[in-house]
């Protein structure tokens, strides 16, 4: 019991990372590289990053390349002082926590599907499929408009290796080439051989609901459709209950898990 007890207080002091590099993606987007001790991890899990004196937030890993990587959309408190932080500056870190894209089970083609800052998440699983040089990898990407696409050098180099990459944008400018509506018109002509496609998705809830439905009427079978949701989590650990959905708390359960587990949760309006 003292064991347990001491393992979970464990998890919940975080770990001192400095901030190595810093680049501004977007006008409210920006990635932090932290140097510090080195964490294993899995794609799809998260960190909680703690800024001395203002607060905690979670935010998914986006890749280890020596370095630490978290891509932040400053929306509130903790993220809008994140973003002001200087090379140099000190954060605390904790983590990793929740559970993982099943990149095992990808059999068939995969389809990988994000809006806006959920792409982050997915970027660790879409550097493991561009290292395995697979040509049955397809990214749509969505964004609300062109100045708000990120990843812009990461796009190309998917490309190159072999991921097939649509961007679709919201709302265009004169100076926009591509796709535009919203990113789910892309889903069915992009899908192959739906009985056996597995699919990955993270982005505005409302977006997932869409997509699973287009993913649901071009046959894709529910337990090869994974979402990861985004919810308030605080202690990440399952004790605050602030991440709580339905009977799951997505600190621990998720964030990452099969449309089966969801769909009735899902469906429920404002929970």
């Amino acid at each position: 019991m003292i064991k347990k007890i001491a393992e979970e207080v464990k998890l919940l002091i975080p770990s001192i990372y400095q901030v190595k590099e810093i680049s501004h993606e977007t006008a409210d987007v920006f990635t932090l590289k932290l140097a510090g001790k080195p964490i294993p991890f899995l794609p799809g899990q998260f960190n909680m990053l703690y800024h001395f004196g203002i607060g905690e937030v979670a935010i998914s890993i986006a890749g280890w390349q020596k370095d630490l990587v978290h891509t932040i959309r400053a929306v509130g408190s903790v993220t809008n002082q994140l973003q002001k932080l200087q090379i140099g500056d000190e954060i605390g870190v904790r983590g990793p926590f929740g559970t993982a894209w099943p990149l095992s089970d990808a059999g068939g083609e995969v389809l990988v599907i994000a809006g806006g800052i959920g792409l982050a998440t997915l970027k660790p699983a879409l550097m493991q499929f561009a290292s395995a040089k697979r040509r049955d990898v397809t990214l749509l990407f969505g964004a609300k408009h062109p100045d708000a696409i990120f990843y812009k050098k990461d796009l190309e180099n998917w490309k190159n290796r072999g991921i097939k990459v649509e961007v679709t944008v919201d709302h265009a400018d004169i100076s926009w080439r591509g796709e535009v509506g919203v990113v789910t018109s892309l889903i069915k002509k992009n899908l192959k051989d739906p009985k056996n496609a597995l699919v990955l998705i993270c982005g505005p809830e409302v977006m997932i609901k869409f997509a699973v439905q287009e993913l649901l009427e071009a046959s894709v079978e529910e337990k090869n459709i994974h979402i990861s949701l985004e919810r308030n989590m605080q202690c990440a650990v399952g004790s605050c209950g602030h991440c709580q959905f339905g009977p799951y708390f997505l600190c621990k359960d998720g964030p990452v898990l099969s449309y089966q587990k969801l769909k009735h949760w899902l469906m429920i309006k404002e929970l």
